[in-house]
């Protein structure tokens, strides 16, 4: 009885285990809007004695030379935010041009800081131009972890300090006695100090079967020094603009510190209410509430918005060519161009954001009195209206402007000319049309990055962004509520138009609002969560195998098998082919065909991967797909190293190749022979092939594979050049060889020897294909992927590749790692990386888990050629 009630208990939770990883994001999305919500409902009692004309006196009263000084705070922090990035580039030993390292981490924080999810996230700026630059999948990730580490840590740091000053204002924050607050201070300094002691000089330090590996003593004391410099000047952006208060800035910077923390931890884009919550709640007994929200106010705008906006202008600049490029300079400009769709998107979002905004809040009463001269009520009700659904529209085309579709950048340049117009139509809005125009502009000189001919309604929207709507939507509510707090509601509300009636007026704008939103979650929450394209048709099939042998890569033979699924270009001269298993979109290798059109294809797999509710994923890819697998939001981990071999300069004669021929020697002494049969021929052995296949996997108790590998099936072994090896006229060796008809490449796929085979005629036949192919002009051969081999071992490689470097050095039990490696090292071959290119980390292992499955083979069928 026991054990059944264990048995039901695990089910259960593996059932939830499954659940969460099924439906992780929107459980986030969703975890994430309720933690903004109930902090938005805490704000709007906080203010309960503050109203909206008290808020814009205090703006008002906010000097030139206090936005002056935060614009200067901001700048020197942001400056301090590229040194992250230098000094991360310094530490791997990966440094690049300044200009082109400052370009990027400046939008990597300016788009970072104010979306921080999807594509629109700092993480993946960083993958789109470093592996521009040069750098791997594995280097780009060190330099996150560096940058997230160190900003993690000096955070605490300054936190800590600060705190011991300040302890009972934040213990009234946090619900803590004071003293004990202080003990948690000296605990966490002591704790960093101790780390910082026994990791000093890159020594590695150990804690409950974790280890990490600091930098050198020089590389930490400088960078914890950029960390405190950054947090300090972040700090004094919104204590300049303070009114004038006894609150010190030491106190402030504890205040600050925790706010921010609590800000990250939150998952809320930018920390959006979270920040204003514990900065409201300990500095409220100091300062006015209503002071505070108009300081607020102006930080998020000068801190947030206002390097987004100086990033466009600066790409303005560039694109129009009014500098004279230097080689340096020239190299940051073109990766700006890069990322000028990530830059754009964003702004969008924030343009949309400003618009709904706008529509809840009150028009001036003199902008009023200006247009009810000159305009009809309708006309400004109108408008009114729209704007604010214009808003939610340039929200929405914001993630296709990410993705760089033709259609999206279509509607966020009429979306923004309207909006521009009924700007000056609804409230003489000079500012909001600024931005406005400063959007359309930037759009019509980026045009040409925007070429991917896809339509805006197809795109579902994401959990992600369906939360970030929704954020944005509940900020409005609660602006509503706060701007209109002492208007007693009544359903004769929704019903009077008057210019002066400006709660009615923001009521309708909500409404509109929230139904059009509402009706845009459902459709794409229920879209069809699991579409299925078909297998490959007799035609699409002919026309993948004539695509296949007009190019280099021998591997793309596999499509012949007829088992994956087939994605064209739009001109036909290109295809990926795929499995699905679950909800993993898998494709196989590289794009095949014609190169310029691997990037949309990439995009247009991807596209249809998320249409059909799965995840996309792109194996055994190599280092020339990554950065088009970067610029659709996909990281890259590393699986292993393909052994290429030079058949140009392949010679079995000399010291190197000395065992090799041994083995060939030998082969030939006891009477094998080899020859290679044409698939026109092949049909007449067949029988043969199939004994010995048959005797093959019966002794290793294997099943055939697919997907990544072939299987003796008729058609296919037929359609291709066979290599056998006979002993006294029997055939008791063989290979499938694959080729195409450029001669760049050529490999094998199956690889079979009868049980009586003599001891090493696999390496006579590996040794006598050599030869066949050099004398048949192919100018190199794919000797396949070696799994987790060349994983970096070094603490402070990703853990990615920690796990697999500890794979291949201890998972021998499991499979034959080294070994492999060590065959495939006796050819002396060329090694080239190969990677997994998925969403993220939990993407990457659900990826594999579906693979295996696809191949059919376990573990060893992930992982084996």
């Amino acid at each position: 009885m026991a054990h059944e009630k264990s048995v039901v208990i695990e089910s259960r939770a593996s059932w939830l285990v499954r659940v969460f990883l099924t439906y992780r994001l929107y459980i986030l999305g969703a975890a994430s809007l309720l933690v903004f919500a109930l902090v938005a409902f805490g704000i709007y009692r906080l203010t309960a004695e503050v109203r909206y004309d008290e808020v814009l006196d205090a703006l008002s009263a906010t000097s030139w030379r206090a936005i002056a000084l935060a614009a200067l705070f901001t700048g020197l922090s942001f400056l301090a935010l590229i040194f992250y990035d230098s000094n991360a580039l310094d530490y791997i030993g990966r440094k690049r041009p300044f200009p082109a390292v400052a370009v990027t981490a400046f939008m990597a924080y300016a788009v970072g800081n104010t979306v921080g999810f999807g594509p629109l996230s700092g993480g993946a700026i960083r993958f789109r131009a470093y592996s521009r630059l040069g750098l791997s999948p594995g280097d780009i990730a060190r330099v996150i972890a560096f940058v997230t580490l160190s900003f993690g840590l000096g955070l605490l740091s300054v936190s800590a300090l600060a705190t011991l000053a300040v302890a009972p204002r934040v213990a009234g924050i946090l619900g803590i006695d004071a003293f004990w607050l202080r003990v948690i201070a000296v605990l966490i300094l002591a704790g960093l100090v101790a780390v910082f002691y026994l990791g000093r000089n890159g020594r590695a330090v150990g804690f409950a079967g974790l280890r990490l590996r600091l930098p050198d003593s020089r590389t930490t004391s400088r960078q914890f020094l950029v960390s405190a410099f950054d947090i300090a000047a972040a700090a004094s952006v919104l204590y300049v603009l303070l009114p004038d208060t006894h609150v010190g800035w030491p106190t402030f910077l504890a205040v600050y510190a925790v706010a921010i923390g609590f800000g990250v931890l939150s998952h809320v884009p930018a920390g959006l209410g979270v920040f204003e919550a514990v900065i409201m709640a300990g500095l409220s007994n100091a300062i006015g509430i209503d002071q505070l929200l108009g300081s607020l106010v102006l930080y998020r705008l000068i801190y947030y918005v206002l390097p987004l906006l100086l990033a466009t202008v600066l790409l303005l600049i560039t694109e129009m060519r009014r500098v004279v490029l230097r080689p340096g300079v020239a190299e940051a400009v073109q990766l700006a161009g890069k990322l000028a769709p990530a830059l754009i998107a964003t702004l969008s979002l924030v343009l949309g954001a400003m618009l709904i905004f706008s529509s809840v809040v009150p028009t001036p009463d003199s902008d009023l009195d200006f247009l009810s001269n000159y305009l009809p009520l309708p006309i400004v009700e109108g408008a009114h209206f729209l704007s604010s659904l214009l808003g939610l529209l340039l929200i929405v085309a914001a993630r296709g402007l990410g993705q760089r579709l033709d259609g999206a950048w279509w509607v966020a340049l009429g979306g923004a000319c309207v909006a521009f117009a009924f700007a000056f139509l609804k409230a003489v809005a000079v500012f909001e049309a600024a931005l406005l125009a400063l959007f359309i502009v930037a759009l019509l000189a980026n045009a040409r990055a925007f070429d991917r001919h896809s339509s805006l309604l197809r795109q579902a929207l994401g959990p992600s962004w369906l939360a970030a709507i929704a954020v944005i939507l509940v900020t409005a509510f609660v602006i509503l509520l706060f701007v209109y707090r002492d208007t007693d509601y009544a359903h004769e509300l929704w019903w009077q138009f008057e210019f002066s009636e400006e709660a009615p007026r923001g009521l309708r704008a909500l409404l509109g609002l929230a139904i059009a939103a509402s009706a845009l979650a459902l459709s794409s929450l229920l879209r069809p969560a699991h579409f299925r394209t078909e297998g490959p048709t007799a035609e699409e099939l002919q026309q993948a195998v004539a695509i296949t042998m007009g190019q280099d890569v021998a591997d793309a033979n596999l499509v012949r098998m007829g088992d994956k699924r087939l994605l064209f270009s739009a001109s036909g001269r290109s295809y990926i082919m795929y499995g699905i298993h679950g909800r993993s979109w898998i494709a196989l290798a590289d794009p095949i065909g014609a190169e310029e059109e691997f990037a949309e294809l990439v995009w247009q797999f991807v596209g249809a991967a998320r249409a059909g509710g799965g995840r996309a994923a792109f194996y055994q890819i190599s280092p020339a797909l990554l950065s088009a697998c970067a610029d659709v939001g996909l990281r890259a981990f590393k699986l292993g190293e393909l052994a290429v071999i030079d058949l140009t300069h392949f010679e079995m004669k000399g010291s190197r190749f000395a065992n090799l021929r041994q083995s060939y020697g030998r082969g030939a002494r006891d009477g094998l022979s080899f020859s290679v049969v044409r698939p026109g021929e092949v049909e007449a052995i067949l029988p043969e092939l199939r004994a010995v296949s048959d005797a093959w996997l019966a002794h290793h108790n294997a099943k055939e594979k697919t997907f990544s590998l072939g299987a003796f099936a008729d058609d296919y072994v037929c359609a291709q050049p066979v290599a056998v090896v006979r002993l006294e006229g029997r055939i008791v060796a063989f290979a499938t060889l694959m080729v195409t008809d450029t001669k760049a490449e050529a490999t094998v796929d199956l690889m079979r020897f009868a049980p009586e085979a003599p001891k090493g005629t696999m390496d006579f036949l590996f040794a006598s294909i050599l030869e066949y192919l050099r004398g048949e002009g192919y100018r190199q051969f794919n000797l396949g992927m070696a799994p987790l081999s060349g994983m970096a071992r070094r603490e402070a490689a990703p853990v990615w590749d920690r796990v697999g470097a500890t794979l291949f050095e201890h998972g021998e039990r499991f499979y034959n790692f080294k070994g492999l490696r060590a065959f495939k090292s006796k050819f002396h071959p060329r090694w080239e990386p190969r990677y997994l290119a998925v969403s993220n980390g939990t993407g990457a292992a659900l990826a594999l888990m579906d693979v295996t499955f696809l191949i059919g083979g376990g573990v060893k069928g992930v992982i084996s050629k």
